[in-house]
């Protein structure tokens, strides 16, 4: 099929900077790149995130001013993830479907003054609840699926009706896309679209997320693995992929990012649908500490590490290194 050394020689597509981009299979762009945000209450606040060097939380108004400079990057998504204060969390999450709650306000104030920004919101309880776990609870800690399902219903439509875009559930609870999905249509929300995180592992690459919407304390060393997915295994992702786009999912979600880029492949292969990856907290941390020692390039890794997501199949990529790879992507 191909021709032998000398006729082929793979090296002369290489000699220059101008024949290897002519050549290559993949590119990085600012439309693949989608920002996290975390925000908190408060009026021109932030915060640090120790564990994430770089990343802060910050109140609604700050919020929106960093919305228009990534707009102004070419980035034209955000997800937003709430930081509740402990006296607003409870067992029964009710504060996640509060139509005054911190999450539904940013999306209304990002929406009016960012209009042409896509706005994804979390639909998950961990922010919400007083033990830190994606849903309600019974007596012995499990966490109860078709409860907690009624609850995310109330939420996703509290955010659609804040105009929220694009609503992700990253619960990992059975049967939450259809029930979400035939909630958003009977309410009208037709043009709402479902990101669900479809594969979401059970994976120690969290910490410094949890620090940053300030679930660590309430999780208290507990585990998601009763409804998160085991990183042993592939085709379980597959078959958590397939019944979520059965039940009206637009878009599919695998968590964490890099470690798990067979599981992009795989989704993008069998199911050739939009599919996103979530390079997380954990991944952003350890990047960081090299970069601080000196042990990597900073700029040449953050670039390598996000086309390694577009090589994997994915179409969009949530990151914390959204922001400075614009700037490095626009030079």
């Amino acid at each position: 099929m191909f021709e032998q050394y000398p006729q082929s020689r793979m090296r002369r597509v290489r000699k220059q900077a101008s024949t290897r981009n002519l050549v290559a299979e993949n590119q990085l762009s600012t439309n693949d790149l989608i920002y996290p945000m975390f925000v908190l209450e408060g009026e021109n606040q932030k915060q640090i995130v120790p564990s994430m060097p770089g990343v802060e939380r910050m109140s609604i108004d700050l919020l929106v001013k960093e919305a228009q400079e990534l707009l102004e990057l070419g980035i034209q998504g955000v997800a937003l993830f709430p930081v509740t204060p402990p006296e607003a969390k409870s067992l029964c999450a009710s504060e996640a479907f509060n139509p005054q709650g911190l999450a539904q306000r940013a999306v209304r104030a990002l929406k009016a003054a960012v209009p042409d920004i896509a706005i994804i919101t979390d639909v998950a309880l961990d922010p919400f609840t007083s033990h830190g776990q994606d849903g309600l609870i019974d007596d012995t800690g499990y966490v109860l699926n078709d409860e907690t399902i009624e609850v995310l219903v109330k939420q996703a439509l509290s955010h659609a009706e804040a105009g929220a875009d694009i609503v992700a559930p990253s619960d990992m609870m059975d049967g939450r896309i259809g029930e979400i999905r035939k909630a958003l249509e009977e309410q009208g929300y037709i043009n709402t679209c479902i990101m669900a995180y479809s594969a979401k592992y059970a994976s120690s690459y969290y910490g410094p997320f949890r620090d940053a919407v300030g679930s660590a304390s309430n999780i208290k060393g507990g585990d998601k693995k009763s409804y998160q997915m085991d990183p042993a295994n592939s085709d379980e992702a597959l078959r958590e992929i397939a019944l979520d786009l059965q039940e009206g999912a637009d878009m599919v979600m695998v968590k964490p990012g890099m470690p798990y880029l067979d599981i992009v492949r795989r989704c993008k292969d069998e199911f050739k649908v939009p599919t996103f990856a979530y390079q997380v907290s954990g991944e952003y941390a350890m990047h960081k500490a090299a970069f601080a020692n000196g042990w990597l390039n900073e700029e040449q890794v953050i670039l390598e590490s996000l086309l390694a997501f577009k090589r994997a199949g994915a179409d969009g990529i949530l990151t914390y290194f959204a922001k400075q790879a614009a700037q490095l992507l626009k030079g």
